[in-house]
Protein backbone atom coordinates (compact mmCIF):
# COMPACT_ATOMS: atom_id res chain seq x y z
CA UNK A 1 0.00 0.00 0.00
CA UNK A 2 1.82 3.08 -1.29
CA UNK A 3 1.91 6.30 0.69
CA UNK A 4 1.68 9.79 -0.84
CA UNK A 5 1.73 13.25 0.74
CA UNK A 6 -2.04 13.57 1.11
CA UNK A 7 -2.40 10.15 2.65
CA UNK A 8 0.51 10.62 5.04
CA UNK A 9 -0.84 14.00 6.12
CA UNK A 10 -4.24 12.47 6.77
CA UNK A 11 -2.76 9.74 8.93
CA UNK A 12 -0.75 12.20 10.98
CA UNK A 13 -3.78 14.43 11.54
CA UNK A 14 -5.99 11.47 12.51
CA UNK A 15 -3.32 10.16 14.89
CA UNK A 16 -3.17 13.56 16.63
CA UNK A 17 -6.95 13.78 16.82
CA UNK A 18 -7.04 16.81 14.50
CA UNK A 19 -9.50 15.03 12.18
CA UNK A 20 -11.93 12.16 12.79
CA UNK A 21 -10.60 8.68 12.15
CA UNK A 22 -12.54 6.35 9.89
CA UNK A 23 -13.25 3.82 12.66
CA UNK A 24 -12.80 3.65 16.41
CA UNK A 25 -13.16 0.41 18.34
CA UNK A 26 -14.25 1.51 21.78
CA UNK A 27 -13.30 -0.27 24.98
CA UNK A 28 -11.29 -3.12 23.53
CA UNK A 29 -8.63 -5.14 25.27
CA UNK A 30 -5.68 -4.71 22.98
CA UNK A 31 -3.05 -7.46 22.75
CA UNK A 32 0.17 -5.45 22.73
CA UNK A 33 2.92 -7.62 21.21
CA UNK A 34 5.49 -4.88 21.94
CA UNK A 35 4.94 -4.66 25.69
CA UNK A 36 3.65 -8.17 26.20
CA UNK A 37 0.66 -6.70 28.01
CA UNK A 38 -3.09 -6.37 27.56
CA UNK A 39 -4.09 -2.70 27.23
CA UNK A 40 -7.69 -1.49 27.62
CA UNK A 41 -8.16 1.40 25.20
CA UNK A 42 -9.95 2.77 22.13
CA UNK A 43 -8.32 1.71 18.86
CA UNK A 44 -8.40 4.29 16.06
CA UNK A 45 -8.17 3.30 12.38
CA UNK A 46 -7.84 5.59 9.37
CA UNK A 47 -7.34 4.93 5.67
CA UNK A 48 -6.44 1.28 6.22
CA UNK A 49 -3.91 1.95 9.00
CA UNK A 50 -3.95 2.00 12.77
CA UNK A 51 -3.27 5.57 13.81
CA UNK A 52 -3.22 5.09 17.57
CA UNK A 53 -4.94 3.93 20.69
CA UNK A 54 -5.97 5.75 23.83
CA UNK A 55 -8.96 7.77 25.01
CA UNK A 56 -10.98 10.43 23.24
CA UNK A 57 -10.57 9.53 19.56
CA UNK A 58 -13.40 10.76 17.36
CA UNK A 59 -14.43 8.77 14.32
CA UNK A 60 -16.97 8.53 11.51
CA UNK A 61 -17.87 5.02 12.59
CA UNK A 62 -17.77 3.45 16.04
CA UNK A 63 -17.63 -0.20 17.04
CA UNK A 64 -18.18 -1.04 20.69
CA UNK A 65 -15.99 -3.94 21.73
CA UNK A 66 -17.51 -4.25 25.22
CA UNK A 67 -14.29 -5.70 26.63
CA UNK A 68 -13.54 -8.09 23.79
CA UNK A 69 -9.92 -8.69 22.79
CA UNK A 70 -8.20 -7.40 19.64
CA UNK A 71 -4.98 -8.94 18.33
CA UNK A 72 -2.85 -8.42 15.21
CA UNK A 73 -3.70 -10.36 12.08
CA UNK A 74 -2.04 -13.74 12.11
CA UNK A 75 0.84 -14.47 9.73
CA UNK A 76 1.77 -17.98 8.64
CA UNK A 77 5.51 -17.81 7.98
CA UNK A 78 5.74 -21.06 6.05
CA UNK A 79 2.94 -22.81 4.19
CA UNK A 80 2.45 -24.67 0.95
CA UNK A 81 -0.96 -23.55 -0.32
CA UNK A 82 -1.01 -26.57 -2.59
CA UNK A 83 -1.10 -28.90 0.44
CA UNK A 84 -4.50 -27.53 1.41
CA UNK A 85 -5.74 -28.91 -1.95
CA UNK A 86 -7.52 -25.57 -2.44
CA UNK A 87 -7.20 -23.00 -5.19
CA UNK A 88 -5.62 -19.71 -4.03
CA UNK A 89 -8.97 -17.93 -3.92
CA UNK A 90 -10.66 -20.68 -1.91
CA UNK A 91 -7.63 -20.91 0.38
CA UNK A 92 -7.97 -17.18 1.04
CA UNK A 93 -11.68 -17.59 1.78
CA UNK A 94 -10.88 -20.44 4.19
CA UNK A 95 -8.14 -18.86 6.34
CA UNK A 96 -9.26 -15.26 6.71
CA UNK A 97 -12.29 -16.04 8.92
CA UNK A 98 -9.80 -17.64 11.35
CA UNK A 99 -7.92 -14.33 11.70
CA UNK A 100 -5.11 -14.95 9.21
CA UNK A 101 -4.26 -11.79 7.30
CA UNK A 102 -0.97 -12.75 5.62
CA UNK A 103 0.97 -15.83 4.60
CA UNK A 104 4.49 -16.44 3.34
CA UNK A 105 3.95 -19.32 0.96
CA UNK A 106 6.44 -21.53 -0.81
CA UNK A 107 5.07 -22.41 -4.29
CA UNK A 108 7.52 -25.28 -4.39
CA UNK A 109 4.90 -27.88 -5.25
CA UNK A 110 3.37 -26.20 -8.29
CA UNK A 111 6.84 -25.11 -9.44
CA UNK A 112 8.00 -28.73 -9.49
CA UNK A 113 5.08 -29.52 -11.78
CA UNK A 114 4.87 -26.41 -13.98
CA UNK A 115 8.05 -24.40 -13.36
CA UNK A 116 7.90 -20.62 -13.67
CA UNK A 117 4.37 -20.79 -15.09
CA UNK A 118 3.17 -22.27 -11.79
CA UNK A 119 4.79 -19.49 -9.75
CA UNK A 120 3.39 -16.82 -12.06
CA UNK A 121 -0.08 -18.36 -11.66
CA UNK A 122 0.12 -17.89 -7.89
CA UNK A 123 1.47 -14.34 -8.18
CA UNK A 124 -1.37 -13.40 -10.52
CA UNK A 125 -3.99 -14.97 -8.25
CA UNK A 126 -2.66 -12.97 -5.28
CA UNK A 127 -3.18 -9.65 -7.08
CA UNK A 128 -6.96 -9.72 -6.60
CA UNK A 129 -7.28 -11.29 -3.15
CA UNK A 130 -7.54 -9.48 0.21
CA UNK A 131 -5.22 -11.97 1.93
CA UNK A 132 -1.66 -10.65 1.78
CA UNK A 133 0.15 -13.48 -0.01
CA UNK A 134 3.94 -13.36 -0.13
CA UNK A 135 5.95 -16.00 -1.96
CA UNK A 136 9.47 -17.14 -1.25
CA UNK A 137 10.83 -18.51 -4.51
CA UNK A 138 11.47 -22.27 -4.47
CA UNK A 139 15.13 -23.16 -4.13
CA UNK A 140 14.96 -26.82 -5.11
CA UNK A 141 13.19 -27.57 -8.37
CA UNK A 142 13.80 -30.46 -8.50
CA UNK A 143 14.43 -31.07 -4.82
CA UNK A 144 17.32 -33.37 -5.66
CA UNK A 145 18.82 -35.44 -8.43
CA UNK A 146 17.18 -38.50 -6.92
CA UNK A 147 13.84 -37.88 -8.64
CA UNK A 148 12.33 -36.48 -11.83
CA UNK A 149 10.19 -33.34 -11.70
CA UNK A 150 8.32 -31.37 -14.32
CA UNK A 151 10.79 -28.46 -14.28
CA UNK A 152 14.35 -27.48 -13.48
CA UNK A 153 14.74 -23.93 -12.15
CA UNK A 154 18.20 -22.41 -11.95
CA UNK A 155 19.23 -19.09 -10.43
CA UNK A 156 18.79 -17.28 -13.75
CA UNK A 157 15.18 -18.52 -13.93
CA UNK A 158 14.39 -17.21 -10.46
CA UNK A 159 16.08 -13.91 -11.27
CA UNK A 160 13.50 -13.35 -14.02
CA UNK A 161 10.85 -12.91 -11.30
CA UNK A 162 12.79 -10.25 -9.37
CA UNK A 163 12.35 -7.64 -8.05
CA UNK A 164 8.82 -8.10 -6.75
CA UNK A 165 7.45 -6.72 -3.47
CA UNK A 166 5.54 -9.97 -3.00
CA UNK A 167 8.79 -11.98 -2.96
CA UNK A 168 10.74 -11.55 0.32
CA UNK A 169 13.34 -14.21 -0.41
CA UNK A 170 14.32 -17.78 -1.17
CA UNK A 171 12.28 -20.69 0.16
CA UNK A 172 13.46 -23.71 2.13
CA UNK A 173 16.88 -24.82 0.91
CA UNK A 174 16.31 -28.56 1.14
CA UNK A 175 19.46 -29.57 -0.68
CA UNK A 176 21.64 -29.22 2.42
CA UNK A 177 24.30 -31.57 1.00
CA UNK A 178 24.56 -29.20 -1.98
CA UNK A 179 25.03 -26.26 0.40
CA UNK A 180 27.74 -27.77 2.55
CA UNK A 181 29.55 -29.11 -0.53
CA UNK A 182 29.31 -25.67 -2.22
CA UNK A 183 27.54 -27.07 -5.29
CA UNK A 184 27.68 -24.29 -7.94
CA UNK A 185 23.98 -24.48 -8.79
CA UNK A 186 23.08 -24.09 -5.12
CA UNK A 187 25.57 -21.30 -4.42
CA UNK A 188 24.30 -19.38 -7.47
CA UNK A 189 20.87 -19.19 -5.82
CA UNK A 190 22.29 -18.31 -2.42
CA UNK A 191 24.27 -15.45 -3.93
CA UNK A 192 21.22 -14.19 -5.85
CA UNK A 193 19.27 -13.87 -2.59
CA UNK A 194 22.10 -12.91 -0.26
CA UNK A 195 20.48 -9.56 0.60
CA UNK A 196 17.06 -11.15 1.10
CA UNK A 197 15.58 -13.75 3.44
CA UNK A 198 16.74 -17.33 2.87
CA UNK A 199 14.76 -20.09 4.58
CA UNK A 200 16.30 -23.39 5.56
CA UNK A 201 15.35 -27.05 5.65
CA UNK A 202 18.04 -29.15 7.33
CA UNK A 203 16.66 -31.97 9.48
CA UNK A 204 19.16 -33.38 12.02
CA UNK A 205 22.05 -31.26 10.63
CA UNK A 206 24.53 -30.54 13.40
CA UNK A 207 28.08 -29.50 14.25
CA UNK A 208 30.38 -28.18 11.55
CA UNK A 209 27.96 -29.09 8.77
CA UNK A 210 25.33 -26.92 10.46
CA UNK A 211 27.89 -24.13 10.81
CA UNK A 212 28.59 -24.31 7.08
CA UNK A 213 24.90 -24.30 6.26
CA UNK A 214 24.21 -21.19 8.35
CA UNK A 215 27.38 -19.47 7.12
CA UNK A 216 25.93 -19.68 3.62
CA UNK A 217 23.32 -17.11 4.68
CA UNK A 218 20.42 -19.39 5.59
CA UNK A 219 18.39 -17.98 8.46
CA UNK A 220 15.68 -20.41 9.55
CA UNK A 221 14.63 -24.02 9.88
CA UNK A 222 11.22 -25.65 10.28
CA UNK A 223 12.42 -29.26 10.47
CA UNK A 224 13.47 -29.42 14.15
CA UNK A 225 11.90 -32.36 15.96
CA UNK A 226 13.73 -32.26 19.31
CA UNK A 227 14.69 -29.66 21.90
CA UNK A 228 18.35 -30.49 21.42
CA UNK A 229 18.23 -29.87 17.68
CA UNK A 230 16.24 -26.65 18.03
CA UNK A 231 18.51 -25.37 20.81
CA UNK A 232 21.64 -25.90 18.75
CA UNK A 233 20.17 -24.03 15.81
CA UNK A 234 18.93 -21.17 17.98
CA UNK A 235 22.34 -20.90 19.63
CA UNK A 236 23.91 -20.44 16.20
CA UNK A 237 21.54 -17.63 15.26
CA UNK A 238 18.82 -19.40 13.30
CA UNK A 239 15.14 -18.62 13.60
CA UNK A 240 13.20 -21.75 14.52
CA UNK A 241 9.81 -22.21 12.89
CA UNK A 242 7.72 -24.40 15.19
CA UNK A 243 5.55 -26.46 12.88
CA UNK A 244 2.10 -27.78 13.67
CA UNK A 245 0.44 -29.10 10.52
CA UNK A 246 -1.73 -32.02 9.51
CA UNK A 247 1.10 -34.54 9.27
CA UNK A 248 4.06 -33.13 11.19
CA UNK A 249 3.19 -31.95 14.70
CA UNK A 250 6.19 -30.52 16.53
CA UNK A 251 4.65 -28.00 18.93
CA UNK A 252 4.52 -30.23 22.00
CA UNK A 253 8.13 -31.34 21.45
CA UNK A 254 9.50 -27.84 20.84
CA UNK A 255 7.46 -25.49 23.01
CA UNK A 256 10.15 -25.68 25.72
CA UNK A 257 12.65 -23.79 23.55
CA UNK A 258 10.60 -20.58 23.78
CA UNK A 259 11.75 -18.39 26.67
CA UNK A 260 12.46 -14.75 27.47
CA UNK A 261 15.68 -14.85 25.45
CA UNK A 262 14.69 -16.95 22.43
CA UNK A 263 11.13 -15.89 21.61
CA UNK A 264 12.11 -13.17 19.08
CA UNK A 265 13.63 -15.95 16.93
CA UNK A 266 10.72 -18.38 17.19
CA UNK A 267 7.49 -18.46 15.20
CA UNK A 268 4.57 -20.77 14.53
CA UNK A 269 4.00 -22.18 11.04
CA UNK A 270 1.67 -24.78 9.56
CA UNK A 271 3.74 -25.92 6.54
CA UNK A 272 1.29 -28.56 5.23
CA UNK A 273 -2.38 -28.41 6.21
CA UNK A 274 -5.20 -30.51 4.82
CA UNK A 275 -8.60 -28.89 4.13
CA UNK A 276 -10.55 -30.90 6.71
CA UNK A 277 -8.20 -29.73 9.47
CA UNK A 278 -8.38 -26.17 8.16
CA UNK A 279 -12.17 -26.14 8.21
CA UNK A 280 -12.74 -28.11 11.41
CA UNK A 281 -9.86 -26.88 13.59
CA UNK A 282 -8.70 -23.55 12.16
CA UNK A 283 -5.42 -22.14 10.93
CA UNK A 284 -2.91 -20.07 12.95
CA UNK A 285 -5.50 -19.52 15.67
CA UNK A 286 -5.51 -23.29 16.24
CA UNK A 287 -1.74 -23.32 16.76
CA UNK A 288 -1.95 -20.32 19.10
CA UNK A 289 -4.69 -22.03 21.11
CA UNK A 290 -2.71 -25.27 21.27
CA UNK A 291 0.33 -23.36 22.57
CA UNK A 292 -1.77 -21.65 25.24
CA UNK A 293 -3.20 -25.02 26.27
CA UNK A 294 0.36 -26.27 26.71
CA UNK A 295 1.04 -23.42 29.12
CA UNK A 296 2.45 -20.63 26.94
CA UNK A 297 1.56 -17.09 27.93
CA UNK A 298 -1.32 -15.97 25.65
CA UNK A 299 0.30 -12.73 24.51
CA UNK A 300 3.52 -14.55 23.68
CA UNK A 301 1.64 -17.23 21.76
CA UNK A 302 -0.07 -14.53 19.68
CA UNK A 303 3.27 -12.79 19.19
CA UNK A 304 4.77 -15.93 17.64
CA UNK A 305 1.97 -15.90 15.07
CA UNK A 306 2.19 -12.19 14.26
CA UNK A 307 5.14 -10.03 15.24
CA UNK A 308 8.00 -12.54 14.96
CA UNK A 309 7.18 -13.68 11.40
CA UNK A 310 6.67 -10.06 10.35
CA UNK A 311 10.06 -9.12 11.79
CA UNK A 312 11.88 -12.10 10.28
CA UNK A 313 10.50 -11.55 6.77
CA UNK A 314 10.82 -7.74 6.97
CA UNK A 315 7.09 -7.29 6.38
CA UNK A 316 6.91 -3.62 7.20
CA UNK A 317 3.86 -2.26 9.01
CA UNK A 318 2.58 -5.77 9.77
CA UNK A 319 2.39 -8.03 12.79
CA UNK A 320 1.38 -5.59 15.52
CA UNK A 321 -1.26 -3.13 16.66
CA UNK A 322 0.67 0.13 16.65
CA UNK A 323 0.56 3.55 15.00
CA UNK A 324 1.35 3.29 11.30
CA UNK A 325 0.72 -0.47 11.09
CA UNK A 326 -1.80 -1.92 8.66
CA UNK A 327 -5.18 -2.31 10.30
CA UNK A 328 -5.14 -6.11 10.07
CA UNK A 329 -6.64 -7.67 13.19
CA UNK A 330 -9.25 -9.98 14.61
CA UNK A 331 -11.60 -9.64 17.57
CA UNK A 332 -12.30 -12.45 20.04
CA UNK A 333 -14.58 -12.55 23.08
CA UNK A 334 -11.89 -14.50 24.96
CA UNK A 335 -8.12 -14.41 25.09
CA UNK A 336 -7.82 -18.17 25.59
CA UNK A 337 -9.05 -19.66 23.38
CA UNK A 338 -8.69 -17.14 20.59
CA UNK A 339 -11.98 -17.39 18.71
CA UNK A 340 -12.18 -14.74 15.96
CA UNK A 341 -15.69 -13.37 15.61
CA UNK A 342 -14.73 -10.38 13.45
CA UNK A 343 -11.73 -10.06 11.14
CA UNK A 344 -10.44 -6.85 9.54
CA UNK A 345 -8.02 -6.42 6.66
CA UNK A 346 -6.61 -2.93 6.02
CA UNK A 347 -9.39 -1.51 8.19
CA UNK A 348 -12.21 -3.23 6.31
CA UNK A 349 -14.22 -5.98 7.96
CA UNK A 350 -13.65 -9.08 5.86
CA UNK A 351 -15.29 -11.80 7.97
CA UNK A 352 -17.79 -12.09 10.80
CA UNK A 353 -18.74 -15.16 12.84
CA UNK A 354 -16.80 -17.40 10.48
CA UNK A 355 -18.44 -16.07 7.32
CA UNK A 356 -16.86 -13.92 4.64
CA UNK A 357 -18.43 -10.53 3.99
CA UNK A 358 -17.02 -10.21 0.47
CA UNK A 359 -17.15 -12.31 -2.68
CA UNK A 360 -13.63 -13.64 -3.04
CA UNK A 361 -14.54 -16.60 -5.22
CA UNK A 362 -16.06 -14.39 -7.91
CA UNK A 363 -12.99 -12.19 -8.35
CA UNK A 364 -11.10 -12.37 -11.66
CA UNK A 365 -8.44 -15.08 -11.66
CA UNK A 366 -5.85 -16.04 -14.27
CA UNK A 367 -6.51 -19.00 -16.61
CA UNK A 368 -6.09 -22.39 -14.97
CA UNK A 369 -2.75 -24.07 -15.56
CA UNK A 370 -2.61 -27.60 -16.92
CA UNK A 371 -1.69 -30.85 -15.22
CA UNK A 372 0.90 -33.07 -16.94
CA UNK A 373 -0.11 -36.73 -16.81
CA UNK A 374 2.18 -38.44 -19.32
CA UNK A 375 1.99 -41.91 -17.84
CA UNK A 376 2.13 -44.56 -20.54
CA UNK A 377 1.30 -48.21 -20.00
CA UNK A 378 -0.09 -49.08 -16.56
CA UNK A 379 -0.18 -52.80 -15.84
CA UNK A 380 0.09 -55.21 -12.94
CA UNK A 381 3.08 -56.86 -14.61
CA UNK A 382 5.11 -53.66 -14.10
CA UNK A 383 4.73 -54.11 -10.34
CA UNK A 384 6.26 -57.58 -10.23
CA UNK A 385 9.36 -57.83 -7.98
CA UNK A 386 11.54 -60.90 -8.63
CA UNK A 387 12.92 -62.31 -5.39
CA UNK A 388 16.64 -62.00 -4.59
CA UNK A 389 18.75 -63.03 -1.64
CA UNK A 390 18.82 -60.91 1.48
CA UNK A 391 16.38 -58.93 3.58
CA UNK A 392 13.87 -56.54 2.07
CA UNK A 393 14.46 -52.82 2.64
CA UNK A 394 11.08 -51.46 3.76
CA UNK A 395 9.92 -47.86 4.37
CA UNK A 396 8.56 -47.64 7.91
CA UNK A 397 5.89 -44.95 8.24
CA UNK A 398 5.81 -42.97 11.49
CA UNK A 399 2.68 -41.13 12.68
CA UNK A 400 2.74 -37.32 12.97
CA UNK A 401 6.13 -36.84 11.30
CA UNK A 402 7.71 -36.69 7.85
CA UNK A 403 10.51 -39.01 8.97
CA UNK A 404 10.44 -42.69 8.11
CA UNK A 405 12.40 -45.69 9.41
CA UNK A 406 14.56 -48.02 7.38
CA UNK A 407 13.30 -51.51 8.15
CA UNK A 408 14.80 -54.85 7.13
CA UNK A 409 12.11 -57.53 6.79
CA UNK A 410 11.91 -61.05 5.46
CA UNK A 411 10.11 -60.99 2.10
CA UNK A 412 7.04 -63.08 1.41
CA UNK A 413 7.71 -64.96 -1.83
CA UNK A 414 5.21 -66.58 -4.16
CA UNK A 415 6.12 -68.02 -7.56
CA UNK A 416 9.57 -66.47 -7.35
CA UNK A 417 8.30 -62.93 -6.70
CA UNK A 418 7.98 -60.79 -3.57
CA UNK A 419 4.32 -60.16 -2.71
CA UNK A 420 2.43 -58.15 -0.12
CA UNK A 421 1.89 -59.58 3.33
CA UNK A 422 -0.95 -57.61 4.94
CA UNK A 423 -0.79 -59.80 8.07
CA UNK A 424 2.60 -58.18 8.76
CA UNK A 425 1.50 -54.81 7.32
CA UNK A 426 3.98 -55.27 4.46
CA UNK A 427 2.47 -53.54 1.44
CA UNK A 428 3.69 -52.65 -2.02
CA UNK A 429 4.34 -49.05 -3.08
CA UNK A 430 4.96 -47.63 -6.57
CA UNK A 431 5.90 -44.24 -8.01
CA UNK A 432 4.90 -43.43 -11.60
CA UNK A 433 6.70 -40.63 -13.44
CA UNK A 434 4.10 -38.33 -14.99
CA UNK A 435 6.41 -36.09 -16.99
CA UNK A 436 8.47 -38.45 -19.18
CA UNK A 437 6.39 -40.84 -21.31
CA UNK A 438 7.22 -44.53 -21.28
CA UNK A 439 8.86 -44.79 -17.85
CA UNK A 440 8.16 -47.94 -15.84
CA UNK A 441 7.18 -47.34 -12.20
CA UNK A 442 9.65 -47.66 -9.35
CA UNK A 443 8.48 -50.30 -6.88
CA UNK A 444 9.18 -50.65 -3.16
CA UNK A 445 7.57 -51.82 0.06
CA UNK A 446 6.07 -49.99 3.01
CA UNK A 447 5.13 -50.80 6.61
CA UNK A 448 2.79 -48.78 8.84
CA UNK A 449 -0.05 -47.99 6.43
CA UNK A 450 -2.16 -50.80 7.86
CA UNK A 451 -4.34 -51.62 4.85
CA UNK A 452 -5.81 -55.11 4.86
CA UNK A 453 -7.29 -54.66 1.38
CA UNK A 454 -7.45 -52.16 -1.47
CA UNK A 455 -5.01 -49.45 -2.52
CA UNK A 456 -4.62 -45.68 -2.41
CA UNK A 457 -2.89 -43.30 -4.83
CA UNK A 458 -2.20 -39.58 -5.13
CA UNK A 459 -0.56 -37.11 -7.50
CA UNK A 460 0.35 -35.01 -4.45
CA UNK A 461 3.71 -36.69 -3.95
CA UNK A 462 6.44 -34.49 -2.55
CA UNK A 463 8.42 -33.00 -4.00
CA UNK A 464 8.27 -33.76 -7.70
CA UNK A 465 4.61 -34.75 -7.54
CA UNK A 466 4.72 -37.84 -9.60
CA UNK A 467 1.95 -40.35 -8.84
CA UNK A 468 2.54 -42.53 -5.79
CA UNK A 469 0.40 -45.50 -4.82
CA UNK A 470 0.42 -48.16 -2.12
CA UNK A 471 -1.78 -51.12 -1.42
CA UNK A 472 -2.39 -54.80 -0.89
CA UNK A 473 -3.02 -55.91 -4.48
CA UNK A 474 -1.33 -54.97 -7.73
CA UNK A 475 -4.69 -54.79 -9.53
CA UNK A 476 -6.04 -52.21 -7.07
CA UNK A 477 -2.86 -50.12 -7.36
CA UNK A 478 -3.27 -50.15 -11.15
CA UNK A 479 -6.96 -49.17 -10.90
CA UNK A 480 -6.20 -46.21 -8.62
CA UNK A 481 -3.37 -44.92 -10.83
CA UNK A 482 -5.44 -45.30 -14.01
CA UNK A 483 -8.20 -43.19 -12.42
CA UNK A 484 -5.73 -40.40 -11.61
CA UNK A 485 -4.31 -40.44 -15.12
CA UNK A 486 -7.82 -40.00 -16.51
CA UNK A 487 -8.74 -37.07 -14.25
CA UNK A 488 -5.41 -35.21 -14.48
CA UNK A 489 -4.51 -35.97 -10.88
CA UNK A 490 -6.03 -36.20 -7.44
CA UNK A 491 -6.46 -38.72 -4.65
CA UNK A 492 -7.97 -42.15 -5.20
CA UNK A 493 -8.91 -45.28 -3.28
CA UNK A 494 -9.55 -48.53 -5.18
CA UNK A 495 -10.93 -51.93 -4.21
CA UNK A 496 -11.96 -54.71 -6.58
CA UNK A 497 -12.30 -52.38 -9.56
CA UNK A 498 -14.33 -49.71 -7.72
CA UNK A 499 -12.56 -46.35 -7.38
CA UNK A 500 -13.42 -43.34 -5.21
CA UNK A 501 -11.61 -40.19 -6.31
CA UNK A 502 -11.06 -36.56 -5.31
CA UNK A 503 -10.02 -34.81 -8.56
CA UNK A 504 -7.29 -32.16 -8.33
CA UNK A 505 -7.19 -30.62 -11.81
CA UNK A 506 -4.94 -27.64 -10.97
CA UNK A 507 -1.49 -29.16 -11.64
CA UNK A 508 -2.71 -32.39 -10.04
CA UNK A 509 -2.44 -30.57 -6.69
CA UNK A 510 -5.51 -28.40 -6.12
CA UNK A 511 -9.26 -28.55 -6.54
CA UNK A 512 -11.70 -26.07 -8.04
CA UNK A 513 -14.37 -27.05 -5.51
CA UNK A 514 -15.34 -25.04 -2.40
CA UNK A 515 -13.36 -25.94 0.70
CA UNK A 516 -16.31 -27.71 2.35
CA UNK A 517 -16.75 -29.97 -0.68
CA UNK A 518 -13.04 -30.79 -0.83
CA UNK A 519 -13.06 -31.52 2.90
CA UNK A 520 -16.16 -33.72 2.65
CA UNK A 521 -14.76 -35.75 -0.24
CA UNK A 522 -11.44 -36.17 1.52
CA UNK A 523 -13.25 -37.37 4.64
CA UNK A 524 -15.13 -39.94 2.55
CA UNK A 525 -11.82 -41.22 1.20
CA UNK A 526 -10.29 -41.39 4.68
CA UNK A 527 -13.27 -43.26 6.11
CA UNK A 528 -13.20 -45.75 3.26
CA UNK A 529 -9.50 -46.38 3.74
CA UNK A 530 -9.98 -46.65 7.50
CA UNK A 531 -12.58 -49.37 6.88
CA UNK A 532 -9.90 -51.21 4.91
CA UNK A 533 -7.61 -51.13 7.95
CA UNK A 534 -5.60 -47.90 7.59
CA UNK A 535 -3.97 -46.95 10.91
CA UNK A 536 -3.04 -43.34 10.20
CA UNK A 537 -5.08 -40.20 10.78
CA UNK A 538 -3.91 -38.79 7.44
CA UNK A 539 -3.02 -41.75 5.20
CA UNK A 540 -3.00 -39.69 2.01
CA UNK A 541 -0.69 -37.06 3.46
CA UNK A 542 1.59 -39.77 4.87
CA UNK A 543 1.65 -41.39 1.42
CA UNK A 544 2.47 -38.05 -0.21
CA UNK A 545 5.69 -37.73 1.84
CA UNK A 546 6.99 -41.25 1.17
CA UNK A 547 8.59 -39.92 -2.02
CA UNK A 548 10.38 -36.96 -0.36
CA UNK A 549 14.09 -37.86 -0.60
CA UNK A 550 15.40 -35.07 1.62
CA UNK A 551 13.79 -36.29 4.88
CA UNK A 552 15.35 -39.39 6.52
CA UNK A 553 15.52 -42.33 6.48
CA UNK A 554 14.17 -44.27 3.50
CA UNK A 555 12.02 -42.94 0.64
CA UNK A 556 10.82 -44.02 -2.82
CA UNK A 557 11.01 -41.79 -5.92
CA UNK A 558 10.32 -42.48 -9.59
CA UNK A 559 14.01 -43.42 -9.90
CA UNK A 560 13.99 -45.98 -7.10
CA UNK A 561 14.54 -46.49 -3.38
CA UNK A 562 16.51 -43.70 -1.65
CA UNK A 563 18.60 -43.95 1.50
CA UNK A 564 18.64 -40.35 2.69
CA UNK A 565 21.70 -40.68 4.94
CA UNK A 566 23.87 -41.38 1.91
CA UNK A 567 21.70 -39.32 -0.46
CA UNK A 568 21.78 -42.22 -2.93
CA UNK A 569 19.65 -44.94 -4.47
CA UNK A 570 19.85 -48.40 -2.94
CA UNK A 571 18.61 -51.86 -3.87
CA UNK A 572 15.37 -53.30 -2.52
CA UNK A 573 17.38 -56.16 -1.09
CA UNK A 574 20.01 -55.88 1.62
CA UNK A 575 22.47 -58.30 3.16
CA UNK A 576 22.50 -56.23 6.37
CA UNK A 577 21.35 -57.98 9.52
Amino acid sequence: MKMDTARLTGLIQAARGERPADLCIKGCRLVNVFSGMIETADLAIHDGFIVGWGDGYQSRETLRADGMYVCPGFIDGHIHIESTLLSPAIFCASVMPWGTCAVVADPHEIANVLGLNGIRYFLECARNLPLDMFFNLPSCVPASGLETSGANLKAVDLQSLLPNDKIPGLAEVMNFPGVIQADPEVTDKLLLFQEMVIDGHCPTLSGRDLNAYIAAGIGSDHECTSLEEASEKLARGMTVMIREGSQSKDLRKLIGIVNDSTWPRCMFVSDDLHPDDLIDKGHMNAIVNAAMNLGMDPVRAITLASRTPADYFHLRRRGALGPGFFADFSISPTLNPWNPVRVFNSGIEIAREGELLTDIIGRPMPPLPGSPMNIGTISAQQLSVPAKSGKLRVIGILEATLFTRKLLMDPKIENGCVVCDPERDLLKAAVYNRYVPGRAPAVGFVHGLGLKKGAIATSVAHDSHNVIAAGVSDSDIVAAVCALRQTGGGMAAALDGQVEILPLPIAGLMSLLPASDVSDRLKVLKLRVKDWGAKLDNPFMALSFLSLPVIPELKLTDLGLVEVSSFSHVSLFSKEE
